[in-house]
């Protein structure tokens, strides 16, 4: 997840963060997901754009997941597409051992990972225009009106990742908090290089599988809206 506030010269340094680094427990599983695989599947932070194609061993289509939590979808969308290579950025211990497991049971070579500020991710490591696309699902809400300043999705930040994409490169969004999405359409909606590709929501594409979480989400009475917008 990523630091949101910033500067009027630039994004870097804000004091404002979208997310706590929660100090919860590990399972013995995840410690040794993160102790084993990390080394095999992470790609460390740096100051400086990353070789991707000598990261993965190839030149593929690169698409950047932002938040990916416990693993489970960014581990079915990259085994549905394995012409592409996907950078997975989240700062949470647990979810990056637990992705490590997975990636190493479903023997995928195609998900590098960074544990690491998605902000500064996008800053210094990925170069302008070069991502085919970029997921984020279901981010912090940050329900109270006091904390929607921590918000992930903010003018900078979404100016941000537009300059990253390719021309023709999509960002895709999911919420099953409206109001969210509410602000999350007005925003992207006011980025100059983005265009909608549909009237308002779009219908979930087939590539973003239904999560546990979103389908709790829907019982307890949440509507899941998507975004889908590209790269002029």
């Amino acid at each position: 997840m990523t630091k949101t506030d910033a500067p009027a010269d630039g994004l870097t340094h804000r004091p404002i963060r979208s997310f706590v680094v929660r100090a919860g427990r590990m399972s013995a599983r995840q410690e040794r997901g993160l102790a084993q695989g990390l080394p095999r599947f992470g790609v460390p932070y740096a100051p400086r754009p990353v070789d991707w194609d000598g990261a993965f061993g190839r030149e593929a289509p690169r698409v950047l997941e932002i938040g990916f939590g416990m693993g489970q979808s960014t581990v079915e969308i990259a085994a549905a597409q394995p012409e592409r290579d996907f950078i997975a950025v989240e700062v949470h211990p647990p979810g990056v051992g637990n992705l490590c497991n997975l990636l190493d049971e479903r023997s995928l070579s195609n998900v590098r990972i960074v544990m690491h500020d998605a902000v500064e991710v996008l800053e210094h490591m990925i170069a302008p225009g070069t991502l085919t696309g970029v997921h984020i699902y279901f981010p912090d809400p940050w329900h109270k009106k006091r904390h929607h300043k921590r918000r992930l999705i903010q003018p900078l930040f979404v100016a941000l990742v537009a300059s990253r994409l390719a021309p023709g490169g999509y960002l895709h969004l999911a919420t099953d908090w409206v109001p969210y999405a509410e602000q999350m359409l007005e925003v992207l909606s006011a980025e100059p290089l983005l265009v909608n590709t549909t009237e308002g929501y779009a219908p979930r594409p087939t590539w973003r599988p239904e999560t546990k979480f979103e389908r709790r989400g829907v019982r307890l009475g949440h509507e899941v809206r998507d975004l889908l917008f590209r790269r002029r």
